[in-house]
């Protein structure tokens, strides 16, 4: 289990640099540090306590943990929440995920059609959905919608930068989406504790800078992969050094990276200089630029399936 440490920082190579934190009134940096301290020290003690998630969504994550799960039962657990179901359904024979164009009707087959990393992302995407729209969470559904959106699109670019690596895919999906996991957690727990959070921007940017390491707790409490608890922890960690082969880490810092810069109108120019995951994948900005053009359309489709 990892220890969130008091003051957040992001390794820049041997060294540790301060989270960037933005200006605040004192009293605002105050209560934030003092709210963000009391989640590091539950999460660093495996407690989670995400308001209004989804259980179902919590046990099929604790089942695909076990090796020894298999596809009947991970049916049956998602089979108790018919709403889910047909969203995993829906999915598994949209565009996105069903190049063939082969419908399915069977639950069961879906669930084998799109494997177990895609069954756990389309599970995180509808549990999203679902706090955007409870009324203890009205104050902060429109960040929740904002992060719903990056998450996707971080997800889409993950998958087409891993195809360039030894890292499966589907996992690397899942990593996109869950890189601001963390956010999510810090956001949920703050709206039930600080009233109205829209006019608390400054606030809200401070938690911000706590949610890598936040968010690397919160997935190694619910049993995901310790290499992608890794990835989600270090996504700031630009000056990583190269290793044999590109690991999953360096495909979320990248795609981070390009879901940013592809916010900019064009012609966009990608900020590699520094970031060595890309040298460690093999991108140069020819690169960048094709998988941008190919991530528009991934993104769309994908928003479309998971909506």
């Amino acid at each position: 289990m990892t220890t969130v440490r008091a003051a957040p920082t992001y390794r820049s190579g041997t060294q540790s640099v301060e989270a960037n934190v933005p200006e605040a009134s004192p009293e605002e940096r105050g209560a934030a540090l003092a709210f963000l301290q009391q989640l590091a020290t539950e999460v660093s003690e495996g407690t989670v306590d995400l308001p209004c998630f989804p259980n179902v969504v919590l046990r099929i994550s604790a089942a695909l943990a076990n090796p020894n799960t298999t596809s009947e039962h991970v049916v049956t657990i998602v089979g108790t929440e018919p709403r889910l179901a047909a969203r995993l359904l829906q999915t598994a024979n949209s565009a996105a995920f069903n190049p063939s164009g082969k419908p399915l009707t069977e639950l069961r087959s879906a669930v084998t059609r799109i494997g177990q990393h895609m069954v756990q992302s389309i599970a995180m995407s509808y549990a999203v959905h679902q706090m955007q729209h409870e009324a203890s969470l009205v104050s902060i559904a429109r960040p929740l919608a904002k992060l719903r959106d990056k998450s996707i699109a971080v997800g889409s670019i993950s998958q087409l930068v891993a195809e360039r690596t030894k890292v499966h895919t589907d996992m690397a999906f899942l990593t996109g989406l869950l890189h601001g996991i963390g956010s999510l957690y810090i956001m949920a727990r703050a709206a039930g504790r600080s009233g109205d959070l829209k006019n608390q921007q400054s606030w809200l940017d401070i938690l911000e800078g706590w949610q890598a390491p936040i968010g690397r707790a919160v997935l190694e409490s619910w049993g995901f992969a310790e290499q992608m608890c890794e990835a989600v922890g270090d996504q700031r960690d630009y000056e990583r050094k190269w290793k044999h082969d590109a690991s999953i880490t360096d495909v979320l810092i990248v795609s981070l990276v390009l879901a940013e810069t592809l916010k900019n109108p064009e012609p966009r120019t990608v900020a590699m200089q520094g970031i060595n995951a890309f040298a460690s994948i093999g991108l140069n900005a020819t690169d960048c630029e094709a998988t941008m053009v190919r991530a528009e359309r991934r993104i769309a489709l994908v928003h479309d399936a998971l909506k």
